[in-house]
């Protein structure tokens, strides 16, 4: 009998040295295969299409789209491929953050070298993975959200509003918004005046330290 061929892997990631860290770890397993990296959320994106992988690893912080939105545009336009998180974040609303993006698990860097692969094939397998601190994170929410009889919570913004809003705090004008999201310029505006409204936000400045909190871009 031949060998199963190995899980074809995504790693996307905005820094080379932790890219390359990675990759380490996985190809040193026989059942696991890099074959594509990306160094920001859009070019995951690109690269899932183009290469089809099993499995796409994902950091959270990276410039045009964060993990979580290129999980959720990945989740819709390949809903085959299975999601997992790899972050510095131990933060609860990333973590559910990621589940409702469509994330199989969440893995911490600071212990990559010991989950890491041990998620990818508990995600192939079908099962979730989620390291100690987010299960806890898990039965607290499910718990409170049980007294209160309440569903989970819907997010603040769109999925668009997000996207403009991570472009605006990384300097963007409109109209280089406008050109990178092929929209019009006018659009972009009223997307920017729909989120101080929403958020309750005054400015520019405003919106970008919403956004650093929030995790879609790093101070």
């Amino acid at each position: 009998m031949t060998a199963p061929s190995p899980v074809r892997i995504l790693l996307a990631d905005d820094h080379a040295l932790v890219r390359r860290g990675v990759r380490l770890i996985l190809d040193g397993e026989p059942d696991l295969t890099v074959v594509a990296e990306a160094e920001d959320g859009a070019e995951a994106v690109e690269q899932a299409h183009a290469h089809q992988p099993d499995l796409a690893i994902l950091d959270i912080s990276m410039p045009r789209l964060t993990g979580l939105q290129a999980a959720r545009d990945l989740s819709r336009s390949e809903p085959d491929l299975r999601i997992l998180i790899l972050t510095m974040y131990d933060n609860e609303q990333f973590f559910f953050e990621a589940l409702a993006a469509g994330a199989s698990g969440y893995v911490l860097k600071s212990v990559a070298d010991r989950d890491l692969v041990e998620a990818c094939r508990a995600t192939m397998r079908g099962e979730p993975f989620l390291y100690p601190g987010a299960v806890n994170a898990l039965v607290r929410k499910y718990l409170d959200l049980a007294r209160k009889g309440r569903a989970l919570p819907t997010r603040a913004i769109t999925d668009r509003e997000e996207e403009i809003l991570k472009l605006v705090a990384e300097g963007h004008t409109s109209q280089q918004i406008a050109d990178l999201l092929v929209i019009s310029a006018k659009t972009v505006e009223r997307h920017r005046a729909n989120l101080l409204q929403k958020l309750g936000l005054k400015d520019r400045l405003e919106l970008t330290r919403y956004a650093i909190r929030v995790g879609l871009i790093e101070p």
